[in-house]
């Protein structure tokens, strides 16, 4: 079997004016990037908010584990699949950061037949995306540095500043750092630099709605306090403008395609550990105006992407998943179960059933908390045992879940159409269930506690869908309540501890900003926050160690334990294995 590259290098890709015709695009609604990528220019489609919106549907999956679960590769191949019984459809993606590329995970473009391309460029720089969002967030960073310099006449304290610096690599010794020594170069103070993902910047970009949006989130970014204790935002220090210019190309969705030519939008790229973890609202909504299917993914496990995607990304845009899809692997769930990593090949029945318990939380968590449809698609491996699926395939039919196996993998799209077929039926049923009254009425709400730019919107879109999906808190609940309902609800936790320093900071927002969303921050590896502890852990204590406030972004975060927002390169990094050769052709990058 060939490798993902060479596979992806030897797609027969169409010219990306080819795919845009697929969508209904004109030339003149594209910028192009090259002759295989190209920026959707919004501007240029005053006629798309006209068109009914397609179905979304949301990819997620099983709490990580090393061996992979294959959740980007499903989502790409049940695009294709879809593509092949005669659907519309749009793959919605996260941009690749370059952290982990060249660091522990490698490349994050999908893999064997059921990629998006051109992959290498995808992996890389893409369209500067992220240099741009890079570069805004520390032009911010610099002014506020340069202001403190030169008079410092809005009186920031800079033992407040809580604005640090961004870099897309992974560089632990950045993590903590002095800047400001020597006379001329400033005042000293302690400072430190997070992955770029983790960047409000990256966040605030996949929220806002349009440019104008954009402009006023970056403006209410809050960098620190006075000597007075109160807010100093971005605004104050008139970086927004420059900061929107920086990001004015940023915006657009970027658009690409699949090995099968199926059209994708790849933008934005929070990591959902760190960060919230969905692609840009912008493109979801350009999409689902585009295509009959939409079929997006969230990040990591459902405990922490599908988790985020609903309770931040759905709440701020008016969104609603028709069907969710949680992907496992029976080598995964030996995994969680105890099996050696080393033996996840050979068929153990008791290893599986103790990790089915993983499985089962995520699927009780999308149906029974969130209510949503759900199906199950098994990422099938010439390993797996017809015993070992057999085992899978009752404990859903248990829980009145769909379960379907997919080898998308392997064959692309033709390998996950029963896949494709159960989703559009369930999709078709909802739809039905909700024209004749059948399900109860949408409990989306927004109650408009404390106004905010995005609110109005958000009850405007809310009012439209027939959705019954359910959130986890209420946006009256204060912030402590929303974070005891996530960590016991979603996570299994008994309680949630802070420390003194969180617990200030929290009642300290609830004030002004109790009716923000939250974002944890913590590890993908399990339910806990201890990684160790797999499978389905129950009476766990979720400690939150640090609070920080994404005032742009209209959400707080909870950092939990040694999370880290700047991760390190691992021992062997992937950067030690990817070269070029003698004809311009990147190897290694999976």
């Amino acid at each position: 079997m060939p490798t993902d590259i060479e596979l992806a290098q030897a797609a027969i890709m169409q010219p990306i004016a080819n795919i845009a015709d697929k969508l209904g695009l004109t030339a003149d609604s594209i910028e192009n990037f090259g002759k295989f990528k190209a920026k959707i220019n919004l501007n240029l489609n005053p006629h798309l908010p006209q068109k009914p919106s397609g179905k979304l549907v949301l990819v997620t999956a099983i709490s990580p584990t090393p061996p992979g679960e294959g959740k980007t590769t499903t989502t790409v191949g049940l695009a294709d699949a879809l593509q092949h019984i005669g659907k519309k459809s749009i793959i919605c993606l996260r941009e690749p950061s370059m952290g982990p590329v060249f660091g522990k995970k490698g490349g994050a473009a999908g893999g064997g037949r059921a990629q998006v391309v051109p992959m290498e460029d995808i992996n890389l720089h893409f369209t500067g995306d992220f240099a741009a969002i890079q570069t805004a967030h520390n032009l911010l960073a610099a002014m506020i540095d340069n202001h403190i310099f030169q008079g410092n006449s809005l009186q920031i304290d800079p033992k407040s500043i809580t604005w640090r610096r961004v870099l897309d690599m992974n560089d632990r010794a950045l993590r903590q750092i002095t800047v400001g020594l020597g006379a001329i170069n400033g005042h000293a103070r302690d400072d430190g630099f997070d992955i770029v993902v983790a960047s409000e910047v990256m966040a605030i970009l996949c929220l806002c709605e349009n440019l104008q949006d954009l402009k006023a989130r970056l403006g209410s970014i809050v960098i620190g306090e006075n000597f007075a204790g109160e807010p100093v935002t971005a605004s104050q220090l008139q970086a927004q403008g420059a900061m929107t210019v920086i990001l004015k190309d940023a915006i657009k969705p970027n658009l690409v395609q699949s090995i099968e030519n199926t059209p994708a939008l790849i933008h934005g790229g929070p990591f959902a550990n760190i960060a919230h973890g969905c692609n840009s609202i912008i493109a979801t909504k350009t999409a689902l105006k585009l295509a009959d299917y939409v079929v997006t993914e969230a990040g990591f496990g459902a405990d922490l992407g599908a988790e985020k995607f609903i309770n931040i990304k759905c709440r701020k845009a008016g969104l609603a998943p028709d069907v969710c899809v949680i992907v496992a692997t029976v080598r995964a769930l030996k995994y969680h179960g105890g099996a050696n990593l080393s033996a996840l090949t050979i068929e153990n029945l008791h290893a599986l059933n103790h990790g089915m318990a993983n499985l089962e939380k995520h699927v009780f968590n999308i149906t029974q908390i969130y209510k949503l449809p759900c199906v199950v698609s098994i990422n099938q491996f010439d390993s797996d045992t017809a015993a070992e699926l057999a085992m899978i395939k009752a404990a859903m039919q248990a829980m009145q879940v769909h379960i379907v196996t997919a080898q998308h993998w392997a064959k692309g799209g033709a390998g996950a159409i029963d896949l494709a077929n159960i989703v559009v039926k369930m999709c078709e049923l909802n739809q039905l269930a909700n024209e004749q009254n059948v399900m109860q009425p949408s409990a989306i709400k927004h109650v408009e506690i404390k106004p905010d730019r995005t609110q109005a919107l958000a009850i405007k879109n809310a009012k439209k869908t027939t959705s019954p999906m359910q959130f986890v808190y209420a946006d009256t609940d204060t912030l402590w309540q929303k974070c005891e309902k996530v960590a016991t609800k979603i996570y299994g936790a008994s309680h949630v501890t802070a420390n003194e320093s969180a617990t200030n900071k929290l009642t300290k927002l609830q004030e002004k900003y109790g009716h923000y969303p939250i974002c944890f921050a913590k590890t993908q590896s399990s339910f806990s926050t201890d990684k160790t502890k797999l499978g389905a852990p129950e009476g766990h204590v979720v400690n939150i160690v640090e609070v920080r406030l994404n005032a742009g972004a209209e959400f707080i975060v909870l950092v939990c334990d040694d999370i880290l927002t700047m991760p390190g390169l691992p021992k062997e990094p992937c950067a030690t294995r990817i070269d070029i050769d003698a004809f311009g052709q990147v190897t290694g990058l999976y």
